[in-house]
């Protein structure tokens, strides 16, 4: 057993909200000798806990949770309903009215959540957009848990470390999904994950768990050679057997029509890179920051075009290595990028 992760394996399978993590994906990475995290962001602290359970009545007792710090949108009322109109066109398609639609604030349940997993403690908690309380992350640690801080950038890794994580996510700009950014309006500027490891390491000292841009075994080697403990890979789980991404999401991530990713906040109000669609065409350049009350406005477009099929429609979360996510056992999936000799 090596690392702050304890697993045999230096790989991750990394949490992805939404539906694309599930417990059996988890199970998966532990088959495998690595470390799995399920996904706390999006979802009620019920269903989370559910999820905790399932794996723990499997057997499955190492594993990690992710949570996303909760931040306010800072959005105003003009903007979100200039928005709403500007998209309204493409919920038409799906028979929604976004008129009526408020401006939703909330914290993703994250007392409700915090308080569950310090009643009941994970191995492992990552946390993504920032720094949680101290009072939050001190009561974590005392029940057991470890707690890794995601960042994107050596400034936000001094700043975790000074607040007491014991560990960093730290993730480059070419990963999927939601940037980890502690500030959404800080530009997200192009960085090789390797480079941002070597600089976090050399400024914090802390464990380290890098993920972005991963698309083989050698992206692996090389993180692991700039002193990551472990290397986090999500985008290449996303077509494998134990997934739960949407169809519609798996097909696209091998179509040549959505060949190029890009960082967008036009579904979420929050950068995330996905793949290139007509939504981003139409609304990336003006569309507010404002997660997650953006994300609240589009969810249902976004659910009706899953049931429909449409991916131009659909948040198509992935990395720049997308074109190698394939199919078949996660467990083998994992195996395979897993490094093999010195």
């Amino acid at each position: 057993m090596d690392g702050i992760l304890g697993t045999d394996v230096p790989i991750v399978a990394a949490p992805m909200a939404g539906g694309a993590t599930t417990p059996d994906l988890v199970a998966a990475a532990t088959q495998a000798g690595g470390f799995g995290f399920l996904a706390g962001g999006c979802k009620t602290a019920e269903a989370m806990t559910r999820e905790i359970g399932v794996l723990r009545e499997r057997g499955v007792e190492h594993f990690g949770m992710n949570l996303f710090v909760p931040t306010p949108s800072g959005l105003d009322e003009p903007a979100f309903r200039r928005y709403a109109e500007a998209i309204q066109p493409d919920a038409d398609r799906f028979g929604l009215d976004l008129s009526d639609e408020q401006l939703r604030e909330d914290d993703d349940q994250w007392r409700r959540k915090i308080d569950a997993l310090v009643a009941s403690p994970v191995s492992i908690l990552s946390l993504t957009f920032g720094i949680p309380p101290a009072a939050d992350l001190r009561a974590l640690q005392r029940a057991g848990t470890i707690v890794l801080v995601t960042v994107t950038t050596a400034g936000e890794a001094r700043s975790a470390r000074d607040a007491g994580a014991d560990g960093l996510v730290v993730q480059g700009s070419a990963a999927g999904g939601h940037s980890g950014t502690h500030d959404p309006h800080r530009a997200i500027t192009p960085v090789e994950t390797d480079a941002l490891v070597r600089d976090v390491v050399a400024a914090t000292e802390l464990p380290v768990v890098a993920g972005g841009g991963v698309d083989g075994p050698e992206s692996v080697r090389r993180l692991l050679a700039a002193g990551a403990d472990a290397v986090a890979v999500g985008t290449l789980l996303l077509r494998s057997d134990e997934s739960g991404a949407a169809q519609v999401h798996q097909d696209a991530l091998v179509d040549d029509r959505f060949a190029q990713t890009v960082i967008t906040t036009a579904f979420t109000g929050r950068p995330a890179r996905g793949l290139r669609n007509a939504f981003i065409d139409d609304h990336e350049a003006q569309a507010p920051l404002g997660y997650p009350a953006i994300h609240h406005l589009t969810r249902g477009m976004r659910q009706a075009a899953v049931r429909a099929g449409d991916a131009d429609r659909v948040h198509l979360w992935a990395g720049t290595g997308h074109r190698n996510a394939r199919t078949g056992p996660a467990a083998g999936i994992i195996a395979a990028l897993a490094p093999t000799g010195p």
